[in-house]
């Protein structure tokens, strides 16, 4: 296709374009801000977050050189929430009256959540589409244990507290199976019920083809309704020239969406409003420190908090949350800093894919909480799993033998078992730790104990049945939290600052850049060789090694297919 031409770093829109959609690389919502501290000519914003795209998709809608969007073999790593952050933001474009189409060798469910609402859905002819329901896989570890002498030492509060139960069961607990199945449906209801609007096909017979595989292939979903069109790619981009009156066989002019939110970006923090309402993003698991793009610390959550007070123009704080939470310590030092800015101003919470556990418990004492219907949320608990190797080094003829002050000067080995002193001190801690969750809880929503208690237990839930609960007050996106923010402090006309501000010193860029003079991150030369899924995986090994003291954190990790 056409590309579009470049001006003094910025790209420059042609007339008659289309905005290509690729969001293989988007996984959060907010994309990192650097200041080298000793070289601000190096600072950068970068605009490829998932909060930009929907910028520039908002923008495009009366962009009159915009004349409709093309999600072409659209992949993305994006969680269901913010898969319907992003549908909706393109079912608003589509009421400017320009066209969003769609193209797909295969269609997996998530991608097809995010292409049906295309006006148009193109399949490759030998293609196929993966429209079956909801799943989740858990692994359960119990009698590797006993065979390699590797145990977990657990101890938890919540029935529903099953981020250890592979380490005590070999199968879900009845408790943990209701729990799923109810996510799994709560989840499956918003997404069908929003691809029964876009196709105009009942929920029911959605159901009844995800139960009998009846859209496999590309002439059954092409019976069932589910696409438009079985063609080849050649043919998709005819029907965009057709579209556009653009000549067979001429190129016609396309803007990357990465490029275009770029020009967004720069042209948003130019806006000339005086009044400001800050979003914070706190992204990843919960760790203690000072944080960073991929987890949240309470060092730059409590500097940006702070540093939104001090701004006068900030009227409003919006705390984006996506985490599925982490250590307890941290997660109550983030709920501190809350209490004391809303003195200040107030906090509306938006949610992500995820504000679970300690997710939650920094949530829960803002003014206001938007979720998503896909949200998952809640996990109100709190658990300990700690290691002990002592039977598999027996088993290798290592002893380990302590000597102390006192009866208890001993710290915990993961050589020796853990006695009874130990484990009841540590219950508890995460007694206490768990009553004060639930306290938090109580006290931020306007509920007793009891009432808290009684959803809690370390059980999750969805946006729309939080919502039922009293966990949120409203179903919304990040642009829902910002119109009620604005709204609360009438400030109708605002520009947003965003936080975190990421400080580096020139030493520390090039360190983490390739040597091919920054072309390339240390980060992106490992993803292109491993994979992003694989990265992710990488991530959470290092998230787990630096975890400390009692967790706050949701049960294992749901993946979703």
């Amino acid at each position: 296709m056409g590309g579009s031409a470049e001006d003094a770093g910025k790209t420059v829109v042609k007339d008659n374009s289309v905005l290509m959609i690729d969001l293989d690389r988007v996984t959060q919502d907010f994309s990192e801000k650097v200041v080298i501290t000793d070289f601000p000519l190096f600072n950068s914003e970068r605009y490829n977050g998932l909060t930009d795209m929907l910028n520039a998709i908002e923008a495009a809608k009366t962009d009159d050189k915009i004349e409709g969007i093309s999600m072409l073999n659209t992949t993305s790593m994006l969680g269901l929430a913010q898969a319907k952050a992003l549908r909706d933001k393109l079912e608003d474009f589509k009421e400017s009256g320009k066209f969003v189409v769609s193209y797909a060798n295969y269609f997996t469910q998530g991608q097809y959540y995010i292409n049906s609402v295309a006006d148009t859905i193109y399949l490759n002819p030998v293609g196929e589409m993966d429209f079956r329901g909801l799943s989740s896989e858990i692994m359960f570890f119990k009698d590797f244990q006993e065979k390699s002498g590797i145990k977990m030492e657990v101890i938890r509060h919540g029935k529903y507290k099953s981020a250890v139960e592979p380490f005590l069961e070999n199968q879900m607990s009845p408790a943990n199976r209701e729990q799923m199945s109810e996510l799994l449906h709560s989840a499956w209801s918003s997404i069908v019920s929003d691809i029964s609007i876009s196709r105009n096909i009942p929920v029911d017979s959605l159901n009844s083809i995800a139960d009998n595989l009846a859209a496999r292939t590309p002439e059954m979903a092409h019976n069932k309704k589910l696409i438009d069109r079985i063609a080849y790619e050649d043919e998709y981009h005819s029907g965009i020239r057709y579209a556009l009156g653009v000549d067979k066989g001429k190129e016609y002019n396309t803007i990357d969406l990465t490029d275009y939110a770029n020009n967004i970006g720069m042209s948003l923090r130019k806006k000339k409003a005086t009044d400001k309402i800050a979003v914070i993003y706190a992204q990843g698991e919960i760790l203690s420190g000072e944080g960073s793009p991929r987890h949240i610390g309470e060092g730059y959550v409590k500097e940006s908090l702070q540093e939104a007070v001090k701004d006068k123009n900030v009227k409003a704080i919006v705390l984006r949350v996506d985490s599925p939470g982490g250590s307890a310590l941290t997660s109550d030092i983030i709920w501190r800093e809350i209490e004391l800015t809303k003195q200040h101003k107030p906090i509306i919470v938006s949610m992500g894919n995820l504000a679970a556990s300690g997710g939650y418990y920094i949530s829960c004492n803002a003014d206001y909480i938007f979720a998503e219907p896909t949200t998952i949320t809640g996990s109100i608990g709190v658990l300990g799993a700690i290691p002990n190797l002592t039977k598999f080094v027996n088993n290798m003829g290592v002893y380990s033998d302590q000597v102390g002050t006192h009866k208890n000067s001993n710290q915990y080995s993961v050589f020796q078992p853990m006695d009874d002193t130990f484990r009841e001190v540590t219950t508890q801690s995460i007694e206490t730790i768990y009553t004060t969750f639930v306290n938090r809880v109580a006290q931020g929503r306007a509920m007793t104990f009891e009432e808290v208690d009684k959803i809690a237990q370390g059980r999750v839930w969805t946006g729309i049945d939080a919502k039922r609960l009293g966990l949120v007050d409203e179903i919304g996106g990040l642009d829902d939290a910002l119109a009620y923010a604005s709204e609360l402090v009438n400030a109708s006309d605002y520009k947003v600052r965003n936080f975190p501000v990421f400080e580096r010193t020139l030493e520390d860029f090039f360190m983490e850049s390739s040597p091919f003079f920054m072309a390339k991150t240390k980060e992106q030369l490992i993803k292109e060789e491993i994979g992003e899924e694989n990265y992710q995986i990488l991530e959470k090994i290092k998230n787990i090694n630096s975890r400390k003291g009692i967790q706050a954190i949701m049960p294992y990790e749901i993946i979703i297919k």
